[in-house]
């Protein structure tokens, strides 16, 4: 030994910058359990199931423990055995064990594990309470009763988002993970991004389902039922349904939903186009007029609710754009308002704060919200394996007209970056084939949590930033506020990494996000129109159904919150 590695079950494994010994372990081959560890968090080390064995039989926490050149440490010993089934007995003997009705059946982490471990009996005496639900959120659902307090959703809700909307209550065996002062989560500062529910190992916190009604209005032959579909699906369903991870399978996704019944199907990107045409407007107009900056991008619904909560002061310099969701919905209700039958429009999101987006009073028109349903790509698995359709064997298909045609600048709004870099296809002045290609390296694409770019629009230089993550956003803006940092324009997206890894879409890590990411710059490098502007159809509605009406469809002002 060189002193570089260290030995893990007697086999040699090279550091090189691990931070703990689970990284060391995973490095190895060896998939050692966790609970409450994601390398996205602070280490916490509350569940003990990563424990290892040293060589004098002393056991420590692989997750909070460093590793050394030297250490020897043992992975799967009679003793670590004996005590991970004692930790699953009594997670279990406090736990609900309803699993066949519970939203996470099959993706939940505490039953994975007690099959893994073989538990077939417990016991300890069943002290689990009555199941607490809170459905006061459009976007989530609580259930206390299947909580295990690994507090990945107390870590994730602080640290990565600041929001702080849930945190430890109580001491002891009393301990709860709760609002403030209990309050229902709707009642809450939540913002209704969901990335609690989407690092929760079991059913305490899950996405709220609207399948059930939905389901209604397909079988009803008196309704109309549109969809539209946001970029990311298109590459997060692809694995939970027999595809390679991150495969583009947008046209599979169309064939899928034409067999459930929907009557039309179309591509949000086409939104997307629309959103660059009229939040690049009105960033031009701002620079011309030199107020208003910088201007912030309004796509995600979850960071304009945290400026709502957070930032009220910068609600004048979020852009007056409705999300591209918003604004293809308007359009559809109005080509379809003349319609013999009842027409509802379905939006299929990777996002659960969509859910409430589409709720809100500013996007209702005489009460009747303009997005009558808002579906995560989870829901749509579930509805897909419902149906028994067989996705793999499904024939792709074509969206339909006459929305049927959108920009690869449109695709690319599901991924951090993504917003930005249509934005600037539209404003450069040099509009070559060679300068496109250049966008893709002047630092808005990527997954870090901070992106910084300068372009030079008509002589000026313009400074961008782009930021996923809320705790990044609020970063970012108290620097702006302390005239740290100068920006012209600024996109924030809630999910670190952008929509491909909203809380709606299958839970993926670091590695997962990249791929999904890729499928999206991949379909816009397949595709023949590279700039919104481009897009035929904005023609058409601008010289038709958006004549005279452009600011009352594709413009909010948001009014902000008591």
């Amino acid at each position: 030994m060189n002193g570089q590695f260290m030995l893990i079950d007697n086999m040699p494994v090279e550091i090189n910058g691990e931070k703990n010994v689970l990284e060391l372990v995973r490095k190895a081959g060896i998939d050692l359990p966790t609970f409450c560890y994601y390398s996205e968090l602070s280490v916490y080390g509350a569940c003990r199931m990563c424990m290892v064995e040293n060589k004098w039989g002393e056991i420590e926490a692989a997750c909070s423990t460093p590793p050394k050149a030297g250490m020897e440490v043992y992975t799967n010993t009679p003793r670590l055995r004996k005590y991970r089934k004692m930790i699953l007995e009594l997670l279990l003997s406090h736990h609900c064990r309803d699993c066949t009705t519970c939203e996470k059946n099959g993706y939940c982490k505490l039953q994975d594990l007690a099959q893994r471990f073989g538990i077939k009996e417990i016991r300890f005496n069943n002290t689990s309470e009555e199941p607490a639900l809170d459905k006061s959120s459009v976007s989530i659902a609580r259930d206390k009763s299947k909580c295990i307090l690994c507090g990945d959703c107390v870590r994730m809700c602080d640290e990565v988002q600041n929001v702080g909307a849930i945190d430890f209550v109580g001491r002891g065996s009393e301990m709860t993970v709760s609002t403030a002062y209990d309050e229902p989560l709707a009642e809450s500062n939540c913002v209704g991004c969901g990335q609690c529910a989407a690092v929760c190992p079991t059913g305490a916190l899950v996405i709220k389902n609207d399948t059930s009604k939905l389901w209604k209005e397909l079988s009803d032959k008196d309704t109309k039922v549109v969809v539209q579909i946001a970029p990311a699906v298109r590459v997060g369903i692809s694995k939970e349904l027999g595809c390679k991870d991150g495969e583009n399978v947008m046209g599979k996704i169309v064939g899928a939903l034409r067999k459930m019944g929907f009557n039309a199907v179309f591509d949000t990107s086409t939104g997307a186009d629309l959103t660059v045409l009229e939040e690049t407007g009105e960033f031009l107009a701002r620079l011309e007029k030199n107020e208003k900056l910088p201007l912030f991008t309004s796509c995600c619904p979850a960071w304009v609710s945290y400026a709502e909560n957070t930032h009220p002061d910068l609600l004048t310099n979020i852009s007056t754009c409705r999300s591209p969701m918003q604004m293809f919905s308007s359009v559809l209700k109005e080509h379809y308002k003349h319609s013999s039958k009842k027409v509802v429009v379905v939006a299929i999101m990777p996002c659960t704060a969509k859910k409430f987006e589409a709720q809100r009073d500013e996007f209702k028109e005489d009460g009747v919200p303009y997005v009558d349903y808002v579906i995560t790509t989870q829901e749509l698995i579930q509805m897909i394996k419902e149906s028994g359709i067989i996705f793999s064997e499904v024939e792709p298909e074509a969206v339909d007209m006459p929305f049927g045609v959108s920009s690869g600048a449109g695709v690319i709004f599901g991924v951090t970056g993504g917003v930005t870099e249509a934005v600037i296809r539209r404003v450069m002045d040099d509009k070559s084939t060679p300068t496109l290609r250049s966008i893709a390296f002047n630092g808005v694409r990527g997954m870090e949590g901070l992106k910084e770019a300068s372009i030079t629009v008509e002589g000026r230089e313009l400074k961008i930033a782009v930021v996923s993550g809320l705790k990044n956003a609020d970063d970012l803006v108290q620097r702006i506020k302390a005239g740290e940092a100068h920006y012209d324009f600024v996109e924030v997206m809630a999910c670190p990494g952008g929509c491909v890894s909203g809380a709606g879409q299958p839970f993926t890590m670091n590695e997962g996000k990249a791929k999904r990411g890729a499928g999206l710059y991949e379909a816009d490098r397949m595709s023949s129109i590279k700039r919104s502007e481009e897009n035929p159809v904005m023609i058409s509605l601008y010289s038709g159904l958006l004549k005279g009406r452009v600011h009352d469809l594709l413009h909010v002002h948001y009014k902000g919150r008591e």
